[in-house]
């Protein structure tokens, strides 16, 4: 069953993620590092989604995906060399998108070698288009020692702000606990989500050592939905302001008090906004997430 018929098929009616007055909200925002600076706590991804070439139709399609997502309040968008030519779509498409200086850019460093990591960042800002990052991470921890010092040189040119490793999957956790206790660093990005919670360890001392806290596939790469699909939304998703199982999903992620952003990744732009409604409202207290990791382990 694809996205777009199952949250369809569960929707709930009367069911709105701007209930009990939440359209009067601000989007949420989350401190990013130890200084003043925020991002909201729904971004997004763009592995697989944006590794497109320049024809029309494609084209087209996310250029609307970053229209709903700038103009529902977005702003950090994730990406790596390794995710093919998304980096190469977004330098092509931003510069369309009138609200895009919300912008709040954030790429990796992904090779084994330590010369070629500067060479792969130059290439990065050109594919962009930017002068600067706002975030620059060793993808996948793979030489990380080695990176760490570049990104490190770098952030003090003012050629990137943030710096940090990222992982995925559920993998690495002892490894990246390790860089957050004996590196400098300002954020990680990690695997988090109702299906796979084994970063936790992790994501309580990256919150100890004031470190932000990116989430990557906050629906186990859409497996999620398949297994959402054997139970309806439940009543009580009216009481977080939730529409729909993407909303439910992300707001059970970003409200862990040490998550700083989620980057869900899509190519639809519905699904975009779908994503975007979970950045307003209320969100779970303890109680109701126990409840919904209850609920959804039914399944």
């Amino acid at each position: 069953m694809n996205r777009r018929h199952f949250l369809a098929a569960t929707a709930l009616a009367g069911v709105s993620a701007r209930a009990g007055g939440a359209s009067l909200d601000a989007p949420l925002r989350r401190p990013v590092g130890r200084g003043k600076d925020t991002v909201p706590a729904i971004g997004m991804g763009t592995w697989l989604t944006f590794d497109i070439g320049d024809g029309v139709a494609e084209t087209t399609r996310r250029r609307e995906v970053l229209r709903e997502f700038f103009s529902a309040g977005g702003g950090m968008i994730d990406s790596s060399p390794m995710y093919g030519r998304a980096e190469g779509a977004l330098g092509r498409l931003l510069p369309d998108i009138a609200s895009a200086g919300q912008l709040f850019s954030a790429t990796k460093i992904w090779t084994a070698f330590e010369r070629a990591g500067r060479m792969q960042f130059d290439e990065s800002l050109r594919l962009w288009r930017l002068p600067r990052f706002d975030v620059v991470l060793v993808h996948n921890l793979l030489n990380w020692r080695a990176h760490l010092k570049t990104l490190a040189a770098l952030k003090d040119q003012g050629r990137v702000r943030f710096i940090g490793v990222s992982t995925s999957h559920g993998r690495k956790h002892d490894e990246i606990e390790h860089v957050i206790r004996n590196e400098p660093i300002d954020v990680i990005q990690i695997t988090y989500n109702l299906a796979d919670t084994s970063a936790e360890r992790a994501m309580q001392l990256a919150a100890e050592r004031g470190v932000a806290m990116v989430i990557n596939r906050p629906f186990d790469g859409g497996l999620l939905f398949d297994r959402a699909s054997r139970l309806p939304l439940p009543a009580w998703a009216a009481e977080i302001d939730c529409a729909n199982w993407a909303q439910m999903f992300l707001k059970w992620v970003i409200a862990h008090p040490a998550v700083t952003c989620a980057i869900p990744a899509t190519s639809n732009p519905a699904h975009m906004k779908e994503n975007m409604g979970a950045n307003r409202g209320r969100l779970p207290d303890a109680g109701q997430r126990r409840r919904l990791r209850e609920y959804f382990e039914r399944s």
